[in-house]
């Protein structure tokens, strides 16, 4: 049995659908940033980070999206989440995940937690002004050099497409229109559309 630790709103989002896709066992607990419970002894105990998501399994706490998605992919190959048995189609989709959690998901956070990099008010208003021509960029450079199609790896379904459809829907908060991608919005349509999505958000509802 897994536990999965979730925010709602949060990229931890991803893991959660990637569960769902994969029919796992796992039970999901929610984590209440209203309350500041992802700072609480209690949850520390469970990630010192202080974030979500982390998944609590047999073997020890796993936290990190893109380590999240492997640990699925790799413990539910009938699901067929990743090409495992592909050294350099696996290393693309590693690369893929990487790039949407160090860069799209750090231009992202400029705008609603400037604070982890400045103080100053002009500073923290910069960094806003600056998240919509920074995520347009990211998915840009998505829509023409990674995303494949029909799926962003390509014929078959992956990890990476939970994740994308995650972060992809974060565009409208900073400013970006997603019509602008129109390849990233009919994924982002297909994506919704499918039961282990639904299940995730109403989840989180």
């Amino acid at each position: 049995m897994l536990t999965f630790y979730f925010a709602p709103n949060t990229c931890a989002l991803a893991t959660h659908i990637a569960l769902e896709e994969a029919g796992a066992d796992y039970v999901a607990k929610r984590v209440d940033f209203a309350k500041a419970e992802q700072r609480s002894p209690a949850y520390l105990a469970i990630n010192p980070k202080g974030r979500v998501p982390a998944l609590a399994t047999p073997e020890g706490v796993i936290t990190e999206t893109p380590a999240l998605l492997v640990y699925i992919a790799q413990n539910h190959r009938q699901a067929e989440l990743a090409p495992l048995d592909d050294p350099f189609a696996f290393a693309e989709l590693q690369a893929f995940a990487s790039y949407l959690a160090s860069t799209v998901h750090v231009a992202h956070a400029h705008r609603p937690r400037g604070s982890r990099w400045a103080d100053e008010p002009a500073s923290l208003d910069d960094m806003k002004r600056k998240t919509p021509g920074n995520m347009r960029a990211c998915f840009e450079l998505i829509q023409h050099q990674l995303f494949r199609g029909p799926w962003a790896m390509g014929e078959r379904y992956s990890v990476i497409d939970p994740y994308l459809f995650t972060l992809a829907g974060w565009l409208e908060g900073d400013g970006v229109d997603i019509a602008e991608f129109p390849v990233i919005a009919d994924h982002h349509r297909r994506m919704a559309e499918r039961a282990s999505v639904k299940r995730a958000l109403a989840g989180e509802a």
